[in-house]
């Protein structure tokens, strides 16, 4: 082996070294393409916007204080036993054979997400 690696003119030591520092990499590698990204937060401009929609466009059915109405309330209490990620499905995709529209031409996945979370706090007002 000595002189397979000397005829590419790798030490030994150093050959090693970068197979073991490849193969410690490798989960970290792993774990990088796998994870889901993180949604950016919308700009404070957007996000008044979003709070105005969701006020208005969603609290048409929803009811104007989120309390419920033609759709459920969106009430940290009516919404702390719902997963994130099916939250932001309904808010994009909508709910077929229901009232339910699909928003995704109006909104990111980003800001899907943070309309989520400002619901489960409790969403602020439109001012």
């Amino acid at each position: 082996m000595k002189s397979q690696l000397s005829t590419l003119g790798i030490p030994a030591k150093a050959l090693l070294s970068l197979l073991l520092l490849g193969a410690m990499s490798l989960p970290r590698a792993a774990t990088a393409l796998t994870a889901e990204p993180v949604p950016v937060a919308p700009k404070m401009e957007r996000r008044a916007e979003l709070i105005t929609l969701v006020r208005q466009d969603c609290g048409s059915c929803h009811g104007l204080t989120l309390k419920g109405g033609l759709g459920p309330a969106l009430l940290p209490e009516a919404l702390k036993d719902k997963p994130d990620s099916s939250l932001v499905a309904t808010i994009l995709h909508g709910r077929p054979g229901s009232a339910m529209p699909p928003w995704q031409r109006f909104l990111s996945e980003a800001e899907a997400q943070w309309i989520v979370q400002q619901l489960q706090k409790g969403f602020p007002d439109d001012k």
